[in-house]
């Protein structure tokens, strides 16, 4: 594959394409568009950062496709991270798919019309997988941590004896305590704490900043979805089926993009992939759209954004195929969808 791209394309991606992506801490300059096609390469044999810096240094058709001499030494595994590190930072992540485009469509191997569809699959959050109480009683330690280093002088009035085996250590419950009635309990013991800590923030003499650091702002969210006040004016644990949806809420005090979600009989925390690309039995399956959202959201609700990346790369399609999930029915004289937005 290597040698097929470099015959066809020459030069697949260009230094002056990735001129922001130079190194800018004085060691020498490694060419970022060498290092956009070496990612390329890796994802598609499906290497580890060492295992693609070693084909960089031993095998002949990486050499040639990177227009490299044959005794080059190659660079260091870590050069790779680094380069993804700076793709991520300059919110360039979608640079190397559209210039592959480009070429693509210059050497006629996509155009506009004809079918694509999207589909989506599951990423996992860089998180521990936690259950609703434990999430509560993180956040509530979280919130701690993040005082203690702001103000302590605020924070030590309130401690109880009792925080310290509550929030001293990571929370974690490993069996269910007691029951229905053990969550509901342990439940609203964090609650109290946590009422106790946001209350003493709202007081009129407490420093509005307090109020505003992240890991307050998250306690508070979290009250707001797993708590509510009773008509005497206590704070009760939600039910489940009284929750708001899995899309409003998160699932880590420490990553708020990370979500829960059901597909297909899979469970997981963290995000959703959606990839567009093309089905049409003449042409290759090429990947022409790619976007991540909150796990949640379903690849309907995304058509709008991917028709506008895709017009702006002359990639429209003739027909789009897309799981719509629950879609609502038409009502009784609403016009039919058009095609490119059916549901498979």
């Amino acid at each position: 594959m290597a040698m097929r791209i470099r015959d066809r394309f020459d030069v697949l991606f260009a230094d002056e394409n990735f001129a922001d992506l130079y190194s800018a801490d004085g060691r020498p300059a490694l060419s970022p568009g060498q290092l956009a096609l070496v990612s390329v390469l890796q994802f598609a044999e499906h290497l580890s950062d060492w295992a693609a810096a070693q084909a960089v240094r031993t095998r002949i058709d990486w050499k040639y496709a990177l227009g490299l001499e044959l005794d080059d030494p190659g660079f260091d595994h870590s050069v790779l991270c680094e380069f993804r590190a700076r793709l991520v930072e300059g919110n360039t992540t979608e640079r190397i798919l559209n210039l592959m485009l480009r070429h693509l469509t210059a050497a006629g191997l996509l155009k506009a019309g004809g079918r694509q569809r999207t589909d989506a699959t599951h990423v996992l959050a860089a998180v521990r997988r936690t259950s609703r109480l434990e999430l509560v009683g993180e956040s509530v330690r979280a919130a701690l941590g993040e005082l203690a280093r702001q103000d302590p002088g605020l924070l030590a009035p309130l401690i109880q004896p009792a925080w310290d085996k509550r929030y001293g250590h990571r929370v974690e419950i490993a069996k269910d305590p007691g029951g229905a009635a053990g969550v509901t309990a342990l439940a609203e013991t964090f609650g109290a704490d946590g009422r106790r800590l946001l209350t003493a923030l709202w007081q009129p003499g407490a420093p509005p900043r307090l109020r505003r650091l992240r890991q307050v702002e998250i306690l508070r969210q979290v009250f707001t979805h797993h708590f509510y006040w009773d008509a005497a004016g206590a704070l009760c644990w939600r039910d489940g089926h009284t929750l708001s949806s899995a899309g409003l809420r998160f699932d880590s005090p420490y990553d708020t993009d990370t979500h829960y979600c059901v597909k297909n009989g899979l469970e997981w925390s963290g995000y959703r992939a959606h990839l567009t690309e093309c089905c049409d039995a003449e042409r290759p399956e090429i990947v022409v759209h790619a976007t991540a959202t909150i796990a949640p959201v379903q690849d309907g609700t995304l058509l709008h954004e991917i028709h506008a990346d895709l017009a702006d790369l002359s990639l429209l399609p003739g027909e789009h195929l897309v799981d719509a999930a629950y879609p609502t029915p038409p009502r009784p004289g609403s016009p039919t969808p058009n095609r490119s937005t059916a549901s498979r």
